[in-house]
Parts: C-alpha cells; sequence; structure tokens
C-alpha cells in the first residue's frame, strides 16, 4: 500500500461538491483515510493501491487550486486506514485564530538538509544559536523528537498561542525552528512565533516526514520514532512502520 500525506493553505470553494468529488474518486480505487476540506484549504492522510493513489490525485490536482499538490509518500504491508472519511471542517488545522491565515503569506522555511547542517554544527549560519520548537501533542513528542527540542506539553494544538505567547521572552535571539509532523501545523505557528516579534522563525520544511525523507533516514538529531495517525502507529527515520512497544 502507498501512503501519502500532504496539505495546502489554498481559498476552497464549493466545499459539499468537492467533497463529494474527492470521496467519490478515491472509494472507487479503494483507498481509505482522511481527507478534511476547509474554505482555508485541503489536509490528508491516504492509503491504497500506488495505481489507484495516482488515479485519485490526478483528480485531485484538477481541482482549482491543487494543481501540483506534493505528496510525501511511505509504504506499509497492508492497508493501515480503516475506512474513508472526507470532512469539511471550520479549519484544516484547528488553531482557533481566523487572523492567522497562510494563504495569505506562509513564513519562511528551511529545508531538510539546511536544518541538518545547523543541528550537526550547533548553530544557523548567521550564527544565532538554534531553537528547535515541537508543536506537536506531548503523547506525540513522547513517541519521538529532536533531541534537546523544546516541548511544552500540549494537549491540543489550539494551546501553542498561549504557550508561546508566556515563553516569548526565552526564544529572543535564537533562530527558531518550528517542527511536526508533516508540516501543516508550523504554516500556522510559525506566523505566531513572526507576530510575536521574533524575527528569525522559521518553519521546517515539509515537517518531521520530510526530514526522514530528505536526509535518507540518517534524520541528524532525531531520537526515536515519529508517531502518525495511523495503523502504522510510528515510523522509523527510514519510514518503515515500528510499534512504539518494540
Amino acid at each position: 500500500m502507498l501512503n501519502i500525506a500532504t496539505y495546502r493553505f489554498t481559498p476552497l470553494r464549493d466545499l459539499p461538491a468537492l467533497r463529494q468529488r474527492l470521496f467519490d474518486a478515491a472509494q472507487a480505487q479503494g483507498i481509505r483515510g482522511t481527507v478534511l476540506l476547509a474554505e482555508e484549504g485541503i489536509n490528508l492522510c491516504l492509503a491504497g493501491p500506488a495505481d489507484g493513489i495516482a488515479a485519485w490525485l490526478a483528480v485531485a490536482r484538477a481541482q482549482p487550486g491543487l494543481h501540483g499538490l506534493p505528496t510525501k509518500d511511505s509504504w506499509s504491508a497492508s492497508q493501515p486506514f480503516g475506512r474513508l472519511k472526507v470532512k469539511i471542517k471550520p479549519e484544516i488545522i484547528r488553531m482557533n485564530m481566523p487572523t492567522v491565515r497562510p494563504a495569505a503569506g506562509r513564513a519562511p522555511a528551511v529545508s531538510a538538509a539546511t536544518l541538518a547542517r545547523w543541528i550537526v554544527q550547533g548553530h544557523c549560519d548567521a550564527g544565532r544559536p538554534l531553537a528547535l520548537l515541537d508543536t506537536r501533542n506531548a503523547f506525540e513528542v513522547d513517541a519521538g523528537a529532536f533531541a534537546g527540542a523544546i516541548d511544552w506539553r500540549l494537549q491540543k494544538f489550539s494551546d501553542f498561542p498561549t504557550a508561546v505567547a508566556a515563553h516569548r521572552d526565552a526564544l529572543a535571539g535564537h533562530t527558531v525552528v518550528s517542527y511536526c509532523t508533516g508540516g501543516i501545523r508550523c504554516e500556522k505557528a510559525a506566523l505566531v512565533l513572526q507576530d510575536l516579534g521574533l524575527p528569525h522563525a522559521l518553519q521546517l520544511e515539509g515537517g518531521i516526514l520530510k526530514y526522514f525523507e530528505d536526509t535518507g533516514g540518517a534524520a541528524p538529531g532525531w531520537r526515536g520514532r515519529c508517531f502518525v495517525f495511523d495503523d502504522r502507529v510510528a515510523l522509523e527515520p527510514t519510514l518503515a512502520p515500528a510499534p512504539l512497544a518494540a
């Protein structure tokens, strides 16, 4: 089974019709997983036969705003999702801050290769100390994280704005790289950091999964596994499934 994950912040219209179109296309190809739609964009994790995924992506990419939608890919021996869900939501990742709109202009991002180099050298290229900021929930962090990353024991992503406001001064003078599983939470988190007057706030492009992919599984600085929201439970830096009890 080919597993894909992706998101895009882009204005979407006529959500009920789009929902039905994407649901029907996925069902016809034997695909399972979750697609979230909102006026602010799309967020999805799906799995199915490779040819079925390709056919579904052709349908999705033909929709206004979704042309060229990239994916982060991994493989599993069996279907990791129990059913197919395509839902319309107020937000594709809930923060409860409607003024934070990545589609209007995203925060700067750092590539996996550059972050790996910064981690090894211990600072960014400008010489500022590096602060890795985990924006995931506490139970996700417990499965694995970057060594020395900041963890505020978040219970839900909507707790992030309050937490970062309380710790803003400790981040001053650092190059702050926010990260999450696939990058979607950091799209909003990095904008909040910038709004709080932290000019050197960046997001990890593509999140942890892209970091694993682009570093070939070496993943400098990473410790443990990456929690994922399907039956695989967690992934090694090689993107191979790895149960947390193993």
